[in-house]
């Protein structure tokens, strides 16, 4: 098996990343180097239970593997809360923190869904999601007319803090995935859009399909334009 970082080269890592040896510094570092391994250990168990899940595994046998009870399993991993935003990039926290519930409130639902994350991501032109969309031909009109055939626009004014639907969280966590995927320690638009594909029954990954693209395609166009900005 090969042998996980050790307490020694951890250390090593924070000594070389700290700007100076001084010990606030050091501790400073060290804090935010233990953030990112509990942020990509959450990423990688996320992953494989991912995993197990598209193989049809029950929550009793995910929580057997991982050594927990199946209540701890099913709320850590399950359709829940979503996951906290500080690798989210700027554009990708404003589409799904502020985007898309202008979007649920503009459809009059009182929720924010996938379908409101998907037309959220048009929201910033410049943005990954939103170029690989472009060069696809979706545009935000198009997806909403997908949008409203699967899901009837409300009525009336929705007022006070939306709430993310279950697959819309799923969602969300699904993108730590991707991007972990990718090898990114950030979470973009782009990782945000290839999550929308990770539940096909999903409103937002429904209306992507019948506009005639899929995860492949957008990983693959993704990776086209990554490769371009190096």
């Amino acid at each position: 098996m090969t042998p996980s970082p050790n307490l020694q080269d951890l250390i090593d890592i924070v000594r070389a990343d700290a700007p100076s040896a001084d010990v606030l510094e050091l501790l400073s570092q060290a804090s935010a180097t233990a953030n990112d391994l509990e942020q990509v250990t959450d990423a990688l168990l996320g992953h494989f239970v991912d995993q197990c899940r598209r193989a049809g595994r029950s929550w009793s046998e995910i929580s057997g593997a991982l050594g927990v009870s199946k209540q701890a399993a099913h709320k850590r991993f399950s359709l829940s809360s979503p996951p906290t935003f500080e690798r989210f990039t700027p554009r990708a926290r404003a589409a799904v923190l502020t985007a898309a519930a202008t979007q649920a409130r503009r459809l009059g639902h009182g929720y924010v869904g996938t379908e409101h994350m998907l037309l959220a991501l048009f929201e910033s032109a410049e943005s990954l999601a939103a170029r690989v969309l472009s060069d696809a031909g979706i545009t935000q009109a198009r997806v909403e007319e997908q949008v409203i055939a699967l899901v009837e626009p409300g009525t009336g004014l929705v007022t006070g803090e939306l709430s993310f639907t279950d697959r819309a969280a799923d969602a969300l966590r699904g993108a730590a995935i991707e991007a972990l995927e990718m090898g990114h320690n950030y979470i973009g638009t782009e990782h945000i859009l290839l999550a929308l594909f990770r539940d096909p029954n999903s409103v937002a990954s429904k209306a992507l399909s019948a506009l005639g693209t899929g995860h492949d395609a957008v990983r693959s166009r993704t990776d086209e334009l990554l490769a371009a900005y190096k």
